[in-house]
């Protein structure tokens, strides 16, 4: 039955008349797709039209209402979509699609991730390896963490389950409308169900399901605004 949770159409809920419908079905579990935004980014960008994007740079494309400071810094491929805002400071490291309406803020950096749209990385966050759903909020200096200290692959662990993916590098997968406190640390290969809040402070090591508070202490209880 877990396996079954953590499946990439499951686990983000996407339906046929999302965008990302396609890319995201073509992968039985979500960290698969990692390895595959590039091509994916780079694919879209070039069906992309010059009425709406403007292309600068390498494999760059930025939506006309997009809001883009001076002071941010973007390597390709990457897209920034409609009513975007790349605060000054932000660094996008490549492989980066940020989403409608997500906001990328000071000394914020992006590498190899998905920000599906209205996501918010505003202050001090590292994203790396990772996706995060619509909705997503990361806390300020709240980071996922895409590299174990071993540097062995990475294991996902869900309940007492464990998932072997044989990935180096893999961060976090955060479903729609969670929320991250500040200073929070989603450690290699953790997944965070759909409108679950993990405290402040709060080093995460395994993986919580939809709708759950995870404690500092480590403790999961039920988010019972949803029940």
């Amino acid at each position: 039955m877990f396996l079954e949770e953590l499946k990439t159409i499951n686990f983000f809920n996407i339906d046929e008349d999302d965008p990302f419908y396609e890319f995201f079905s073509d992968a039985e579990f979500p960290w698969q797709l990692l390895g595959r935004i590039s091509q994916f980014i780079k694919a879209v960008g070039a069906a992309l039209t010059p009425e709406n994007f403007r292309k600068i740079g390498d494999d760059i494309w930025i939506e006309n209402t997009a809001v883009v400071s001076e002071f941010s810094s973007i390597k390709g491929p990457a897209i920034i979509d409609a009513g975007a805002e790349l605060r000054p400071g932000c660094f996008i490291r490549g492989n980066v699609f940020v989403g409608r309406g997500t906001v990328v803020g000071n000394s914020t950096e992006i590498k190899n991730a998905l920000l599906l749209g209205h996501v918010d990385v505003p202050h001090y966050n590292y994203i790396g390896d990772s996706i995060l759903a619509y909705g997503a909020h990361m806390g300020a200096g709240s980071i996922t963490s895409n590299l174990r200290a071993d540097k062995q692959n990475i294991v996902v662990r869900y309940g007492e389950n464990e998932i072997h993916t044989g990935l180096r590098k893999f961060g976090a997968m955060v479903a729609q409308s969670v929320e991250v406190g500040c200073n929070a640390v989603l450690n290699p290969g953790v997944m965070v169900g759909e409108r679950s809040i993990v405290y402040p402070l709060t080093s995460v090591r395994v993986s919580i399901p939809p709708h759950y508070i995870y404690k500092q202490t480590g403790e999961m209880v039920r988010n019972r605004n949803f029940e």
